[in-house]
């Protein structure tokens, strides 16, 4: 039950604020702790996430003027509260007793819950006052990108079809020229109270469905709910060097927000295509490059190729085992703190098919050599 977690979790010591901070210092709070805490900023860590989970329910109570003042209202009033809820906050039926006190059906449990729920015409688990602002939903949808925009970074555009404010009335769902009106039946506040003699209860205004505004002349392309289901294309910033499954935050370009709440988040989720040829490790690009073995025994100047389609110049020194990286500077992923670099692997490629010239080389070379480069193992 709400009021009872709300009782036990001291949401202000999750922020980090007293109790009689302002909403700036609450949400200054919140942004400074969302940014340390985020899943992006600390992937796989199991302990941010929860951590995350935690501020941002703290957030969702003491961030909403109303919520933060029934909060503050329950833990005043102590461990009781959360059986005695003044202001009808709690979830359920709310049945007020002498000295405006409101008792819930959740309160007395399974049974006489239900039994009160009956006689009063309501139902367990019912919401006990007007729908307010509620927070849009968070979207996510897919990008898929090349090895090379990846790489470079790049502004795109993304397609999606989502709920969206209706482009009509812009949200109202009124018809344009038109707006809503306060319910008479409730005076806007979305909850009407009926008090039958010691017990009283509240229950969402039947006419307005608890919104308290009514919609006379409702939008033609909405019918009223001020939203409709449309496709929509998204400008995307991607940065240089996102791998695939890479997560970007579009603050605000999610799912429409209900009665004048925000909207929600989109997530993109990037699919890189691999390349052919590179790899990328954080901001350096990998590359391996198949050398000869009188390549490798010598030394020899090789042409590698670059990302972006040029080629540098990479000196490898007589004697370099497979497996050797060397490093290109500036030539891997660009940043703002400066270019990665390229890391070239060499590999020595052993050839399957000999020529009869061929095989003669390596025997000769073979008969030539005195030394076994098994010799620390004790074997020849």
């Amino acid at each position: 039950m709400a009021e009872q977690e709300w009782f036990e979790k001291d949401y202000y010591k999750v922020l980090g604020v007293s109790e009689d901070a302002d909403q700036k210092a609450i949400t200054k709070a919140y942004r400074k702790l969302a940014r340390e805490n985020h899943p992006d900023a600390k992937p796989g860590d199991k302990a941010a996430e929860d951590r995350f989970k935690e501020i941002s329910a703290a957030y969702d109570v003491v961030g909403d003027a109303e919520k933060r003042k029934e909060y503050d209202e329950v833990r005043r009033m102590g461990p009781m509260g959360g059986m005695f809820g003044g202001g009808g906050g709690a979830p359920g039926a709310g049945y007020g007793a002498p000295g405006g006190f409101t008792f819930t059906t959740e309160d007395f449990g399974g049974g006489l819950g239900d039994i009160l729920g009956g006689l009063f015409g309501r139902g367990r688990g019912g919401p006990s006052r007007g729908t307010g602002p509620q927070r849009g939903q968070d979207l996510e949808t897919e990008l898929h990108l090349s090895f090379t925009d990846a790489v470079e970074g790049i502004t795109t555009t993304v397609h999606l079809t989502s709920d969206a404010t209706c482009s009509t009335c812009h949200g109202s769902g009124a018809r344009p020229g038109t707006s809503p009106i306060v319910c008479p039946q409730c005076a806007g506040r979305g909850v009407i109270e009926d008090n039958q003699g010691m017990f009283s209860f509240s229950s969402p205004c039947p006419r307005c469905g608890g919104h308290g505004m009514i919609v006379e002349d409702p939008c033609p392309t909405c019918a009223g709910s001020g939203v409709e289901r449309r496709p929509r294309e998204v400008k995307v910033r991607i940065p240089a060097g996102v791998t695939d499954g890479k997560r970007i935050r579009l603050k605000g370009r999610g799912g429409p927000g209900r009665n004048g709440g925000p909207p929600g988040d989109l997530y993109v989720i990037c699919r890189v295509a691999p390349h052919q040829l590179f790899g990328v490790r954080g901001r350096d690009l990998t590359l391996t490059v198949p050398v000869t073995f009188p390549e490798a025994a010598l030394g020899a100047d090789l042409t590698v190729p670059t990302v972006d389609g040029a080629t540098v110049k990479l000196r490898m020194p007589p004697g370099t085992r497979t497996g050797r990286t060397f490093r290109v500077k500036g030539r891997g992923v660009p940043s703002s703190k400066g270019a990665g670099d390229l890391l070239v692997t060499v590999e020595v490629s052993v050839p399957t098919n000999l020529s009869a010239a061929e095989r003669k080389a390596v025997e000769a070379l073979a008969a030539a050599t005195d030394e076994s480069p098994r010799a620390h193992l004790g074997v020849s």
